[in-house]
């Protein structure tokens, strides 16, 4: 072989040994109780006062559960907050936990880069697997009973991911936390929920208030791309056609149209479904959104105040 190889291999086992030594003293298996039953998984410690973030799916109904570390240490876990539209959730141990490992911003990754999944597949306590961030912008729905919504740039991964792995670690090269494995989506492939800014809005609203309010227009809109006449004339490439607008919602109130191609919100272009969603927060709700669309050729301004999001 030559020296050249064996030098890359050794760079990146170095990398890989690294970055289990780092997490997995911080990734916990969990298992959680509720009144459908037993779910178990793994959670990643947040902070220095208990908190771990996993999955809503690992939580379920559960309020309590238990979490076991690397060394054999066992806590118990009450959860503080789950938002089943993010697949996150926030628990807290009754006792010290290690202390959290370095958060990292996903929006930094590029395809290809190495990444390390840190988890508990099929109950395999502190097991590690490597691979490379193999798409970038993924999108994956979640529901609850009365809402339906994508969780934004997902990060799919040919690290290996079993049941047992949701509310693990994704870690980029220099162990920093990137992402919380979320979904087995098929052979080889793997998806994680990124740690961006947005999340880092939702995991202080879980860890605060235990839940995370959104507001709600009450439309579905699918990406278009413009003509090159109207990319010229906005100076965007991508916006928002309105595929349905619910009844009696504030979309439908403000006017809105099947059909309208939405342009910008209070003067922000949109050029995709994530860039509405990230709007819909708490602070949205019930404020006065004025809201550019294209109808007919012709530029209209529609105005609706959103309301909150119920479930």
């Amino acid at each position: 072989m030559d020296p050249t190889e064996n030098d890359a291999l050794d760079a990146y086992s170095a990398i890989v040994t690294g970055v289990a030594a780092e997490l997995t003293p911080r990734v916990a298996a969990v298992r959680m109780r509720g009144q459908r039953g037993e779910s178990a998984g793994s959670a990643v410690v947040l902070t220095g006062e208990g908190h771990l973030v996993t999955n809503a799916h690992v939580v379920g109904d559960a309020n309590a559960g238990e979490a076991e570390f690397s060394d054999g240490v066992t806590a118990r876990i009450d959860v503080v907050g789950r938002d089943p539209l993010s697949d996150l959730a926030v628990v807290r141990a009754d006792r010290e936990v290690p202390s959290p490992p370095e958060y990292g911003d996903a929006d930094r990754l590029l395809v290809g880069s190495l990444v390390v999944a840190v988890g508990n597949p099929l109950g395999l306590a502190g097991s590690v697997t490597a691979g490379v961030v193999s798409a970038l912008g993924r999108s994956m729905p979640a529901r609850t009973r009365s809402a339906t919504r994508l969780i934004e740039d997902v990060i799919q991964t040919d690290a290996a991911l079993n049941p047992g792995n949701s509310g693990g670690a994704l870690a980029d090269s220099r162990s920093r936390v990137v992402g919380i494995n979320t979904a087995v989506a098929g052979v080889g492939l793997g998806l994680a929920v990124p740690i961006n800014a947005t999340t880092h809005r939702i995991i202080h609203a879980l860890m605060h208030d235990g839940r995370v309010r959104r507001a709600y227009l009450g439309l579905v809109s699918s990406p278009t791309p413009l003509s090159p006449a109207l990319r010229e004339r906005t100076g965007q490439r991508t916006a928002l056609r309105v595929v349905e607008v619910v009844e009696n919602s504030p979309a439908a109130y403000s006017g809105l149209r099947r059909g309208d191609v939405i342009l910008a919100i209070d003067g922000t272009p949109l050029g995709d479904a994530q860039s509405l969603q990230r709007r819909m927060f708490a602070d949205a709700i019930g404020a006065r959104m004025e809201i550019t669309v294209l109808r007919n050729g012709a530029l209209v301004d529609a105005i609706a105040e959103p309301v909150e999001l119920t479930d």
